[in-house]
């Protein structure tokens, strides 16, 4: 079973500041990463839009949100390395940045101080199938899911050793270790 929903949004917003911060160093490759960040933050939004903040008021978090799409369309459209681009990453920075810092000082403490940890658990199941499902369909239209074979196959092209037999993760990191 999933786990609680406070902690599967923290580690949500984990993985999102390690994107951003890949994003901004410029390590690895910028339009696949945009596409990770892109799924995930729309997975992760969907999740709790339609099943963490309906039992909570949290207009401000859904302002956020809306604002955040807006700056990763446009940062999707933009080519990487130009100056819209960067400028554009810097506002979603910003946004993604402040939203994740409402929601861990104010709306999950919040939350974990009122809901028991039943509600909690099964929230994080509801969170982690909604997220799920919305990853599901964006892999399914091709729009930003980056696969495993995606990495494989940019590994295979980049002559990395091991790789056949690395995982999603081992072949991020090691695509970006090869980029630097």
């Amino acid at each position: 079973m999933a786990g609680d929903v406070i902690t599967l949004i923290t580690a949500d917003h984990r993985r999102v500041e390690a994107l951003l911060s890949r994003l901004g160093a410029e390590r690895g490759e910028r339009r696949a990463t945009v596409a990770e960040l892109h799924a995930l933050l729309t997975a992760h939004a969907r999740a709790e839009e339609d099943r963490v903040y309906p039992g909570i008021d949290a207009h401000h978090g859904l302002e956020e949100h809306k604002e955040a799409e807006i700056l990763l369309d446009a940062l999707r459209r933009a080519e990487a390395g130009s100056a819209e681009f960067e400028e554009t990453l810097e506002l979603l920075a910003g946004t993604v940045v402040r939203h994740i810092r409402d929601e861990e000082t104010t709306m999950l403490p919040l939350l974990a101080r009122t809901a028991g940890d039943k509600r909690l658990k099964r929230l994080g199941a509801a969170f982690a199938e909604r997220r799920q499902q919305v990853l599901r369909a964006l892999a399914a239209a091709g729009d930003g899911q980056v696969t495993r074979a995606d990495l494989y196959e940019r590994a295979r092209r980049a002559d990395l050793p091991g790789r056949s037999r690395m995982t999603k993760p081992e072949l991020e990191a090691a695509l970006d270790q090869a980029a630097q």
